[in-house]
């Protein structure tokens, strides 16, 4: 996926191990070693459950990334980080847009997040807005305040009545033949040879 008017960068999903690592690693450079986060509030054991990791590329290099986490009617952006020599290239809003297209391919109509008090500023540029009756609250040294996102979801989003073959297919690349759709062709090949 890559972003209108940004053609240097891309966006996956880490839907491999060496792409999870990847992610964490990232995360680890820039929260870990820029921050000086705990290890612990960092990786707080929300990697794996309802968790998908999104990958900013330019070029070959992986250089950014997004945590989505999934909840019943409710996508949550979280962990958003970019390399510093990277960080004026657009990279963070590339990642941002396709956050909010994946969740509503994912049929998620509000995404939240959390932003520290003098980044919602920045938040406001991608459609967020504070919560109206919620008050800031802080952890990891930072004061936050939460924030949502109203998205439409497209005509294709992923639902119960979709195509049983997209809905087996790696998650957010419903459109491209998965490993299934060859088992199918194959299957066909046989029938077809057999008769």
């Amino acid at each position: 996926m890559t972003a209108p008017g940004n053609s240097d960068v891309r966006v996956t999903v880490a839907r491999t191990l060496d792409h999870v690592v990847m992610a964490m690693t990232l995360r680890g450079v820039i929260y870990l070693g820029e921050q000086l986060a705990p290890y612990t509030e960092e990786y707080d054991g929300n990697d794996f459950a309802a968790a998908s990791h999104l990958i900013a590329w330019i070029g070959p290099e992986p250089v950014g990334v997004l945590r989505l986490r999934w909840f019943a009617d409710f996508a949550k952006v979280e962990r958003a980080a970019v390399l510093e020599p990277f960080r004026k290239h657009g990279v963070m809003r590339v990642l941002m847009q396709e956050a909010l297209r994946y969740s509503g391919r994912r049929g998620y109509k509000r995404v939240l997040g959390h932003a520290q008090l003098d980044r919602v500023k920045y938040w406001r540029t991608h459609g967020f807005r504070v919560r109206k009756d919620r008050p800031a609250f802080a952890f990891s040294d930072y004061e936050y305040v939460e924030i949502e996102r109203i998205v439409e979801p497209p005509e294709n989003a992923i639902t119960a009545e979709t195509d049983p073959m997209m809905l087996i297919r790696p998650d957010g690349a419903w459109d491209e033949p998965g490993p299934f759709d060859r088992s199918l062709e194959r299957l066909q090949r046989e029938k077809e040879a057999a008769a």
